[in-house]
This record gives C-alpha cells, sequence and structure tokens, in this order.
C-alpha cells in the first residue's frame, strides 16, 4: 500500500529540489504544503491523511493535542536533531516514531554576523537611501575594533561567533549559567561573574542560548534597561529568550541603540507587528538556518530517514 507524506512549510518551494526523492517513488505518495497553518484544524484537514509527515524546524508545532487527532501517523521528521514544538512523550504513546536530521552550526553564524555588521554601519538605511536618491552619507557607523561583545550563551554558536568578534579586534565577554571559567579560557573568552555584568560592559549582546525554562524570559525590562545607551542587542537564538512586551517597549523608548532579530513570537510575523517597521529593528524573517546547504543535508536526510523507517530500521531517532 502507497503511504502518504506531506512535507510541511516550504515556504519557499524548494524541498522537492534540494534532494533525489525518486527512492520513494511507487511506495511513497508526497505533496508538499506551503502555506503556514493557523490552527490545528488546519493542519489536521491537511495532513490527517497521511502516515508520514516531514516538518520543517518549529514552524508548525506538534504538541499532545494534535498528536491526538492524527490516528494515521507514523513517522514524524523534523529538521535537526532537536525540537521544542514536538511533545516526544505523546509522539510514543500514539505509536509516532520521530526522526531527525544534520543541522550545520556555520549559518546561523554568519547571519548573526549579517545582524551586527547591519546595524553597525546601517546598511539598510544608506542603501535605502542610495535606492531612493536620498542623501549620500546620512549616518555615522558603530566601530567593532575595540568594542565589547558579550555572548549570553557559549555552545558551539556562541564560541564560532567569539571567534568572529576577536578576528574584528573585539574584547569578548560571556555568560550562562552553568558557564565555567575553564570553558571561556578555551575559547579565549573573558567570563562575566553575572548576566548583569555583561550586560552593562558590553557593546553587542548577542544570544545564543536553548530554549528552557531556565531561559524562557531570560532578558526582561530590567536587563534590558541595563544595555548601554548606545548598544545593541542581537537574537538569532529563540524569541521567547527576550521578553517580548518589554523589548518593544524598550526599542519604542530607545532604551538602547538598536536590535538585530531573526526570531518572533509569532512567525511568519503578522504584516502590520511594530517589530517590522521600528526604525531602530533591522529584522529578518528568521533566517538563521535557511541555507541551501542545510536545506539540501535536511530533505536529503529526510528520504534517508523514509527509507529506513519503511525498512524497519529508522535512523537518527528522537526521545
Amino acid at each position: 500500500m502507497t503511504q502518504r507524506c506531506a512535507v510541511l512549510d516550504d515556504y519557499q518551494g524548494l524541498a522537492l529540489s534540494m534532494a533525489d526523492w525518486s527512492p520513494l517513488a511507487g511506495t511513497v505518495d508526497v505533496r508538499t504544503l506551503r502555506e503556514p497553518f493557523h490552527s490545528e484544524d488546519d493542519v489536521v484537514t491537511a495532513i490527517g491523511d497521511c502516515e508520514i509527515v516531514v516538518a520543517m524546524r518549529e514552524r508548525t508545532p506538534f504538541p499532545a493535542s494534535l498528536l491526538a487527532r492524527l490516528p494515521r501517523l507514523r513517522l514524524l521528521i523534523t529538521s535537526g536533531m532537536r525540537n521544542a514544538a514536538i511533545d516526544l512523550e505523546a509522539a510514543a504513546r500514539h505509536g509516532v516514531t520521530v526522526c531527525g536530521t544534520a543541522s550545520n552550526t556555520e549559518p546561523p553564524v554568519e547571519l548573526t554576523w549579517a545582524l551586527i555588521l547591519g546595524l553597525a554601519r546601517n546598511l539598510v538605511t544608506e542603501n535605502t537611501a542610495m535606492r531612493a536618491g536620498g542623501p549620500w552619507q546620512s549616518t555615522l557607523g558603530a566601530d567593532l575594533h575595540g568594542r565589547t561583545l558579550g555572548l549570553l550563551g557559549l555552545g558551539k554558536i556562541g564560541t564560532r561567533v567569539a571567534r568572529i568578534g576577536q578576528a574584528f579586534g573585539m574584547d569578548v565577554v560571556a555568560w550562562s549559567r552553568n558557564l565555567t571559567a575553564e570553558r571561556t579560557k578555551e575559547a579565549g573568552v573573558r567570563i562575566a561573574a553575572t548576566k548583569e555584568e555583561l550586560l552593562e560592559t558590553s557593546d553587542f549582546v548577542s544570544v545564543h542560548l536553548v530554549l528552557s525554562d531556565r531561559t524562557r524570559g531570560l532578558l526582561g525590562a530590567d536587563e534590558l534597561r541595563r544595555i548601554r545607551p548606545t548598544g545593541y542587542l542581537i537574537n538569532t537564538s529563540r524569541a521567547a529568550i527576550v521578553d517580548q512586551p518589554a523589548l518593544l517597549q524598550a526599542l519604542r523608548e530607545n532604551w538602547f541603540a538598536g536590535a538585530g532579530l531573526d526570531v518572533f513570537d509569532h512567525e511568519p510575523l503578522p504584516a502590520d507587528h511594530p517589530l517590522r517597521t521600528l526604525p531602530n529593528v533591522l529584522s529578518l524573517p528568521h533566517l538563521g538556518y535557511v541555507t541551501r546547504r542545510n536545506y539540501e543535508g535536511y530533505f536529503q536526510q529526510a528520504v534517508e530517514d523514509i527509507t529506513a523507517f519503511l525498512q524497519g530500521s529508522p535512523l537518527r531517532r528522537l526521545g
């Protein structure tokens, strides 16, 4: 019997061109869905007939309530080997195997620096002026050399971001709850005694923590007020690490110079959301992982996961 597979949230319509899906021909009927869902009812209507689903990162959540409404589902694949939007315990209860794929850490590092540089040198403002015949040089850039880069988190991504900051001649300092002086010494950076110290002494603060109960809301109003008036906040990790109402107030009232944001509490971000238009925000539509190399890896390994599952030997299982 032919299995039905839905590839979700293929916003750019690239999934079928990023991998060779022919090994599944005659066995699996693959269809792609390009639009985001607005409710669980929409998800059930779209994929309720599918035994296999390929999810792109955390674009579509799979909580227990949804998994209970998908009785045909047997294999759920996520890009990456971590997906906080999938209830793994509920999946197991409903007999759903969850598998992942590899994911490269370099793309979000590169995007972090695109945001830092874009903010520091006012690239959007100056490029817009060039295109519109506006003023020739209207802003004054912020230097990187000799400034302090504060990293909240020094894992794989944070460590790579630190190296690039050092190449620019920046003084790099890091903090997280479990970070040790030994670990920062290995990375060649300083350790901040407290989160507050890092915020108060950094010219650029970049978030590189995993979202968890301990990091949710880590930066609230009190913390955001500690960032220097000339400082910048960059978040390419998860929106919920920064209290979003507090962030919006901070940016509207100019508590600090600006923010570079690639993650939001609601994605896609509503068309009328102020974070799309505030002049001190450089915002991107969650592009951190959206590169050709990552997409090729995601979908090629999704095909491998499906093939292995159908052969009775699932690969890269989660949970």
